[in-house]
């Protein structure tokens, strides 16, 4: 098989860390069948995407609504190669899923708008799939409703022309599109369990998602919900795009 490509953005050894074993985990694949790159350590290398079997990017500590003149270097270099590398993976429809940053990343590459109207804190929301998510091969794994974990400070308020939203919840309405036929972005992260997202509160509790005093109360909140059905996403996207 083709290895799938993360490209992941994330500073913190133990966040990244975490983010890739979770895709691995949840896609069932293995160190050779998941190559990843973090561009936050350095320039995107040459690429061919036809080594690969399908991209992901995904969550950041970046934020793409930020003033330009406000956002470092490094996230100025690691959106301008985002963007560059999108160029291909739009044009040639290449299997793509965008996790939390992700869907900024598509959604801003494709003409639509990020900004911080329907952020939403730490935690589990409700999410329910629109008719078109119910069909779509990839989020069609999921119930129609479902909780999944979320915690951005931005969000897609208007989606790019020609996007399907597939899910929604009640604080932000676009919670999952696809464009064209193979082109897939969550708001949610479908790499996340209870484990998962507690690890990662921990790495970020001086990063402005919810008072760094708060710790305490917001992994005893997460670790109290049941989140079980979106990593799913992860599996379909993996099932139906793998190639040798």
């Amino acid at each position: 098989m083709k290895p799938f490509l993360l490209l992941a953005t994330r500073a913190e050894d133990d966040a990244a860390d975490g983010e890739y074993a979770a895709f691995r985990q949840f896609g069932r694949l293995t160190e050779d069948q998941l190559h990843r790159v973090r561009l936050e350590a350095g320039p995107l290398p040459a690429l061919d995407l036809d080594d690969y079997s399908g991209v992901v990017v995904g969550g950041s500590p970046f934020c793409t609504s930020d003033p330009e003149e406000s956002k470092s270097p490094v996230q100025r270099r690691v959106e301008a190669e985002l963007a560059g590398l999108l160029d291909e993976v739009v044009a040639r429809d290449v299997p793509f899923l965008g996790a939390c940053y992700g869907i900024g990343t598509l959604g801003v590459h494709q003409g639509g708008v990020v900004d911080r109207t329907f952020g939403e804190p730490v935690g589990a929301v409700d999410v329910t799939l629109t008719a078109e998510g119910r069909a779509d091969p990839v989020l069609g794994a999921l119930p129609e409703r479902f909780s999944a974990f979320v915690g951005h400070k931005e969000a897609l308020s208007v989606p790019p022309p020609g996007a399907v939203v597939l899910a929604t919840s009640p604080a932000c309405p676009v919670q999952a599109f696809r464009l064209r036929q193979n082109l897939y972005a969550t708001q949610f992260h479908p790499e996340l369990d209870v484990p998962g997202i507690v690890r990662r509160v921990e790495v970020y509790r001086d990063a402005g998602y919810f008072p760094a005093d708060e710790l305490a109360d917001v992994v005893a909140r997460i670790s109290a919900a049941t989140v079980e059905h979106p990593p799913r996403v992860v599996a379909a996207f993996v099932r139906r795009y793998a190639r040798d």
